[in-house]
């Protein structure tokens, strides 16, 4: 299968590639490396850099089985402070691409959409049926384009599929060695955060925990991580997951909910340091707890996770202590 893989050189749209790649198929990533790394696009992917609005068209017209469309801005607390950035390359980038994909008559899309577009839901764990009710300029534009897609289905006939997953972490190894991982500048999740500064390569020599007075066991935000290898597994899955005309929308995660203590915990466990920590103000947007029901895609399509949060931790430490140092980002393109 001929895929497009846009957002092809960030964290999760390169173990994205580097796995279809694996899996025989032939793989073009296409990113601006406004936040991606060239470096991160698998060797035996084709590369073009470029915007989704620019380049998509010539991409598509020259055939593409599928888009798997991970392009977007991604920061919450950013998107509260500049929500017209978010609309702009979040839907409005989408909107782009669907217009192409209709015109070069490419059937199929798999989005990265988001846990964010339920906002504070009241119960846990989160089922598809539950109201999507967001709270940051993120995910609001998320959904928008789950809305776009169910359109396009509907009137253009496209077997279209949103991925809503919530926390990813770990890490992505080839067979040959090949580490893929988070590098993110600045770096805002909180596994690699809390591992930089085990590693003694974070800006501070603390972690930052973003709240303790949440309605939680601990006061701290909960969370459903997952593996990034599983994702992107259940990517390819999502390929076959839905008929032409149809918009599927699946949640992607484990059922289990971790603390921001309890996540500092493990990486202290299985990086055998004491790590530091400070409790910050929250920030806007964040809720207290997002966990997943997967059940839906793991019955429809019997995708189940493999790995757990110490793998998931263990995976990241092992990435981060055995590449070399990373080159700092290219200056972000223009808009």
């Amino acid at each position: 299968m001929r895929l497009l893989v846009t957002g092809g050189a960030g964290y999760i749209g390169s173990v994205v590639a580097s796995m279809a790649a694996a899996a025989g198929h032939e793989v073009t990533v296409l990113d601006d490396l406004s936040t991606g790394h060239a470096d991160a696009v698998p060797p035996s992917a084709a590369f073009v850099r470029g915007a989704v609005r620019d380049q998509a068209p010539a991409l598509l017209a020259a055939g593409a089985d599928a888009v798997l469309h991970f392009a977007a801005r991604s920061l919450v607390a950013e998107s509260v402070a500049q929500p017209s950035l978010y609309w702009q390359h979040n839907l409005g980038g989408t909107l782009a691409l669907l217009e192409a994909m209709r015109v070069a008559g490419t059937p199929r899309i798999v989005f990265s959409s988001t846990a964010a577009v339920y906002g504070e839901p009241g119960h846990a764990p989160i089922a598809e049926s539950d109201p999507p009710l967001p709270t940051s300029p993120y995910g609001a534009s998320k959904l928008a384009v789950d809305t776009a897609l169910a359109e396009h289905a509907r009137m253009h006939g496209i077997a279209a599929v949103s991925l809503r997953y919530f926390n990813v972490a770990g890490a992505h190894r080839e067979p040959g060695g090949r580490w893929y991982s988070e590098r993110h500048h600045p770096e805002t999740h909180l596994i690699p955060s809390i591992l930089a500064v085990a590693a003694g390569t974070a800006p501070d020599a603390w972690v930052r925990l973003y709240g303790d007075d949440y309605p939680t066991p601990d006061g701290t935000c909960v969370r459903d991580y997952i593996h990034v290898t599983d994702l992107a597994h259940a990517h390819l899955v999502a390929l076959d997951a839905s008929g032409q005309g149809e918009h599927q929308v699946y949640n992607l995660g484990t059922g289990t909910g971790f603390s921001n203590r309890e996540v500092l915990n493990v990486c202290q466990e299985v990086t055998g340091r004491d790590i530091p920590a400070q409790v910050a103000p929250r920030r806007p947007g964040d809720p207290a707890v997002l966990v997943a029901s997967a059940k839906k895609f793991q019955a429809e399509r019997g995708w189940v996770p493999e790995r757990g949060l110490p793998a998931m931790v263990a995976d990241a430490w092992r990435s981060m202590t055995q590449r070399p140092s990373q080159p700092p980002p290219a200056p972000e393109d223009p808009v």
